[in-house]
């Protein structure tokens, strides 16, 4: 297989229609992959594949799932085995959702959502999915953290919550799951340029504010995040396992800033 490439590699995304799971869909696709998304609603599924198809991308295929589902995940575990032959080289775990509130604030309901959507979805799904990529031999898990789960930001505790526990899932897994050749890491993207955020970053004045706090002096693209999952599924990554990377343009390792000195 030529450098930087997937050929041939077995792909499962969730929430693969849009936002960051759309642009992780076309950076596996792009590198080769065969790639098998899921999203809630079968009209999106099919929407979404039908683009791809139309952009070249022939690889692509899809199923209506509800991650929170245990019935939804069990029919997505059939689609995909039938669909690879019973095995899966690439899992990405990218579902989730945040509802911004103070943590006083939060319902019973609210929390419970966020806990099935964010974190207990994804070890659902690393639970029945563990068989197909242990046949592989040589697979990779990648969960959709955030920079939430490293650093305060004001984003509502309980999304963060789920989002750290992701990370220490991926550490566990990481060391649990070697043996069995499966490398587990994560990414931990800042604020994107996806339809969500622009919802939020429409507020000129909130962007400024985020974009000061970012070395890089500006939000990420889409394509950033989903070339370094590719890259995390990659053989060059092969030595890469328990990470969390953090893709945020230097927001998570930006500290105070002393005033600038009178001349």
């Amino acid at each position: 297989m030529p450098p930087f490439r997937l050929d041939g590699k077995r792909a499962l995304v969730t929430g693969g229609t849009k936002g960051l799971g759309a642009a992780i869909v076309r950076s596996l696709a792009t590198a080769g992959a065969k790639v098998h998304l899921c999203a809630r609603t079968r009209a999106d599924v099919d929407a979404a594949v039908r683009a791809w198809r139309a952009d070249g991308l022939t690889e692509v295929s899809g199923s209506a799932c509800d991650v929170t589902d245990p019935n939804a995940r069990d029919a997505l575990l059939r689609d995909v085995r039938a669909r690879f032959d019973g095995e899966l080289d690439i899992l990405v775990s990218n579902v989730g959702f945040n509802i911004r509130k103070p943590t006083t604030e939060f319902t019973s309901a609210e929390y419970r959502a966020l806990m099935d959507a964010n974190l207990e979805a994804s070890f659902a799904l690393c639970q029945i999915f563990h068989p197909l990529l242990r046949a592989a031999s040589s697979a990779s898990v990648v969960f959709n953290s955030s920079v939430a789960s490293l650093v305060s930001m004001q984003s509502g505790a309980v999304y963060a919550m789920t989002k750290g526990a992701m990370n220490i899932l991926t550490k566990y897994l990481a060391c649990e799951w070697a043996r069995d050749g499966v490398r587990v890491n994560a990414v931990a993207p800042w604020y994107i340029n996806t339809p969500l955020a622009r919802a939020v970053l429409k507020d000129e004045r909130y962007k400024k504010h985020v974009v000061d706090a970012t070395p890089a002096a500006r939000v990420g693209e889409p394509r950033e995040v989903g070339d370094v999952v590719a890259f995390l599924c990659m053989d060059e990554a092969s030595y890469v396992t328990g990470q969390v990377l953090a893709i945020d343009g230097g927001f998570s390792v930006n500290g105070w800033k002393p005033p600038a000195a009178k001349l």
